[in-house]
Formats: structure tokens, sequence, C-alpha cells
């Protein structure tokens, strides 16, 4: 449910954000779906706005169940998560309000041209790192 008149939300490319450090992620591609997706539901917790998170991939099969974030998979092959998030935007009355991460040159592109701002994975990750410590 949209929290009206509270900004911004944010529509984050959850892969980026993952591949945005080279921390031996790809050793275990859903534990960091986890892990990030259970970060996520801390700062959603905090964030005025809404905080979804689109994945690229089918529905795992112990996807994350993290509350207060929506968690997206975009099954279709490479780019799903960008298509599934510009089409999103489309759909919105006021996609000025999604802020969009990304490292994406074409998504941000296209996601600045719908009238959304952007910011890059990497800046996004280390602010949520320092807003929502790891925990554990």
């Amino acid at each position: 449910m949209r929290r009206e008149g509270l900004a911004p939300n944010w529509l984050i490319d959850g892969m980026n954000v993952i591949g945005s450090r080279p921390d031996g992620w790809w050793r275990d591609r859903q534990g960091a779906i986890r892990q990030l997706s259970t970060r996520l539901a801390l700062f959603a917790a905090m964030s005025p706005g809404e905080v979804r998170v689109v994945f690229d991939g089918p529905l795992p099969p112990r996807p994350p169940s993290p509350g207060e974030v929506e968690v997206v998979f975009a099954p279709g092959g490479r780019n799903a998560a960008d298509r599934r998030i510009v089409s999103f935007l489309r759909s919105e009355s006021q996609p000025e309000t999604w802020k969009v991460v990304t490292s994406d040159r074409e998504l941000a592109h296209a996601c600045s041209s719908l009238g959304a701002p952007v910011m890059g994975a990497k800046e996004f990750r280390e602010m949520l790192e320092r807003e929502v410590p790891a925990r554990g």
C-alpha cells in the first residue's frame, strides 16, 4: 500500500545492488538474494516510502519473505528485471515518486526519461550498509 504524500519510494534492481561488490555472492546467489531482501525489509521499516526490489529469474524454491518490502522475480532471461522496472514505471501515474536504483545505463536512461530519479547501485548499497548494519 502506498503511503500517500511521502517520498521517495524505492524501486531497486536487486542483482545490480548485489553485484555492486565482488564479495563472492555468485557462490550462493539465493543466499545473497535473501540477505539483501532481509536488509531491505529493515530499511523499509525505517523508510517513509514504499520499497520494491526486482530480481532477474523465476521465483526460487525458498523465496525470501521480508515483510515490509515487496520482492518481485522477473523470469524471462537477461534484462527481465529491467523490463519489469520500466513497465512498472510506465503504469504509475507519478513515476517521479519512485527513485530507481540501478547501475545499468540503459535502464537508468529509460527511467529518467519517464521522470524517475536514479541512484547508482553502489551508492545505494553503501547507504544501505550505513543505515542498516548487518545482523548476526
